[in-house]
């Protein structure tokens, strides 16, 4: 069963030297903690970091089968997403991933498998319009500006509301946006397809000043396949060093 939920978490977040250890050592710069800019005439309320790291409890359906998990989420901003899973029956690392803009790797600890794909692979389950930066800002809570160029967006204003619904490179997305800019709801469908990833974000909170949901619930339906996980944080952190260990043991079985 936790092999259905391993691959269930790993479908959603690809939605997402040989050193025992990556450290990022953080750039002396100064930055707020949000960038307020205005895409396609549209006030957009980002939020602007280096790093970033986070725990959350998770709980994980796949299908009619449910199971909980603590997620650790590393990211080192337009570089790499590390993600840890720890089953929480069993209380051991089930797996870990490493994602960034031209790779994905993936290490099943249970099954003891290695799997290094392109990062074009989760294109077979998103299409090709999405990218690294997409990823990246669905788990920020960020909108990707890049996707609001396109001659094919709506734009719907109301007092404490913005809907922004486009298509870009066969993508048709969906942003609501809160009374402070804030991404609320993010939809993303591949044209043509009945497949839809939606994530809903809410119990905002100030964590040193940068405006953070800490609850993420997260919808993928592909196919004959339902998951939905529901991140709930209680550790988050900005701009602060951050490792992503990623050394994969010899015995391991590699997929590629």
């Amino acid at each position: 069963m936790w092999n259905k939920i391993i691959y269930g978490m790993c479908v959603v977040f690809l939605l997402a030297g040989c050193k025992t250890k990556k450290v990022v050592q953080m750039p002396n710069i100064t930055t707020s903690p949000s960038s307020e800019n205005v895409v396609s005439g549209i006030v957009i309320n980002n939020l602007d970091f280096h790093t970033f790291s986070g725990r959350a409890k998770a709980a994980v359906e796949f299908g009619k089968e449910r199971q909980d998990a603590t997620l650790n989420v590393r990211i080192n901003r337009s570089k790499a997403i590390w993600i840890s899973v720890t089953a929480s029956f069993l209380n051991i690392e089930a797996v870990r991933v490493l994602i960034t803009p031209d790779s994905i790797k993936i290490m099943n600890k249970l099954q003891g498998e290695y799997i290094v794909k392109p990062f074009s692979y989760i294109h077979r389950y998103t299409g090709e319009g999405i990218t690294f930066n997409i990823l990246q800002n669905m788990l920020m809570s960020n909108v990707t500006n890049e996707l609001l160029r396109t001659h094919q967006l709506t734009v719907a204003k109301a007092e404490d509301e913005t809907q922004l619904v486009g298509v870009k490179d066969d993508i048709s997305f969906q942003y609501s946006l809160s009374g402070s800019a804030r991404p609320k709801v993010f939809r993303l469908l591949p044209v043509g397809s009945s497949d839809k990833l939606e994530v809903f974000y809410s119990s905002f909170n100030s964590v040193t000043g940068y405006e953070y949901p800490q609850r993420q619930n997260i919808k993928l339906h592909a196919a004959e396949t339902s998951i939905t996980v529901v991140l709930d944080y209680n550790k988050i952190e900005f701009n602060q060093e951050v490792e992503m260990p990623f050394t994969v043991p010899a015995k391991y079985k590699v997929i590629r």
